[in-house]
């Protein structure tokens, strides 16, 4: 009984919405305009020939004109006031609200129900606007502070090791087995700065692409073997089980932007797995949909993991920070997006991962 009543209350809020459309009011104000005019002039007309001033119903056609043109000028001055509220005052507060939009301030609002009509739509779609522009204003914060952060990192660890050796030029003090070390280090800070350019240049191809072109058919069966091979060095390095069941499925899409996913997946999987652990990859064609599953045995992850697993630059394992910087999920997500796919995870701390991806045939 309630929802009716609710549904029936939301219908009568839409009708009178709908009737205080500006082009009604602008309807609305004319007829009234023309009313009140035809009342006073009428009315005047009678006063002043109950007062004798028109002595003569000749006179009447030269009167009558200087009366309307008179109650015009009255009823347009009390309207010009009305409309001035009514039109012109929401129109200065879009225009003033602009300006600060302009000038950087996105906190800035509009009080929706102040107008009527189509303005009410305006300001809507303003304040609508402003949220979108705060939210990307903050994204684009966070993301040049988690970037400078990830950035300076490796920097400073490649500045500080580099002045160890420029010292020992001099001093002599450190042993070839320290050198070594020193050097060793400054290559892989100098790696995880080339995986972060390329990543970013990666995340900001896809996140600029709207369009998906270069489609071909292909194997996903074959197309994962390749990504498995790729990353043999990483699992076998760490005795990693690797369980491939693979039905054999062709699928039309960007060949390589797809590689890009099952890299970023399958080596989150290895990377997360404990040393003879056990990465398992299916693929299975189902009704409507081809799903992968790609599942690791590591420690799984808790709930706010979970909901941040694909933010840009988060990692929930501290422990493998140096490993990645915190992007291959980011990317993983758009691909999705763009192959207009699904990809969930599943996870319990201390049972390991699943990552799903169903895509559309």
């Amino acid at each position: 009984m309630s929802d009716r009543f609710v549904e029936k209350a939301k219908e009568t809020k839409k009708r009178i919405h709908s009737l205080r459309s500006l082009r009604t009011a602008y309807t609305l104000l004319v007829l009234l305009i023309l009313v009140s005019a035809g009342f006073i002039t009428a009315g005047i007309y009678l006063i002043l020939y109950s007062l004798d001033f028109i002595p003569s119903a000749a006179l009447t056609p030269l009167i009558l004109p200087v009366i309307v043109i008179f109650s015009c000028m009255i009823i347009g001055t009390i309207m010009a006031v009305f409309v001035g509220k009514l039109f012109i005052n929401p129109l200065r507060r879009i225009i003033e609200a602009n300006e600060a939009i302009r000038q950087g301030n996105f906190k800035v609002r509009l009080r929706e129900h102040s107008a009527i009509g189509e303005l009410n739509n305006l300001m809507n779609s303003f304040n609508g606007m402003a949220d979108e522009l705060e939210a990307t204003e903050l994204f684009r914060n966070d993301f040049i502070n988690s970037f400078s952060h990830e950035f300076k990192t490796p920097i400073v660890s490649i500045r500080g090791f580099a002045r160890q050796l420029q010292r020992d030029n001099d001093q002599h003090t450190l042993s070839d087995e320290q050198r070594k070390e020193y050097t060793d280090i400054i290559a892989y800070e100098s790696d995880r700065l080339a995986r972060l350019s390329s990543n970013i240049l990666i995340l900001t191809k896809f996140e600029n692409q709207q369009i998906v072109t270069d489609r071909t058919e292909f194997y996903l069966d074959e197309q994962i073997r390749r990504t498995v091979l790729l990353l043999e060095k990483e699992w076998t390095a760490r005795n990693i089980g690797m369980e491939l069941d693979l039905s054999e499925i062709k699928y039309n899409f960007n060949e390589e932007m797809l590689a890009q996913m099952w890299l970023n997946l399958i080596g989150n999987a290895i990377k997360f797995s404990p040393p003879g652990g056990r990465v398992t990859v299916r693929l299975r064609q189902k009704q409507g949909y081809i799903r992968v599953d790609i599942a690791d045995t590591g420690d799984g992850m808790n709930g706010e993991a979970l909901h941040r697993i694909f933010d840009k630059f988060y990692q929930c394992d501290t422990s493998h920070k140096s490993e990645g910087n915190g992007l291959g999920l980011a990317i993983v997500k758009r691909i999705a997006e763009l192959a207009d796919a699904g990809i969930t995870v599943k996870s319990e701390p201390g049972k390991g991962t699943v990552f799903t991806v169903k895509l559309t045939p």
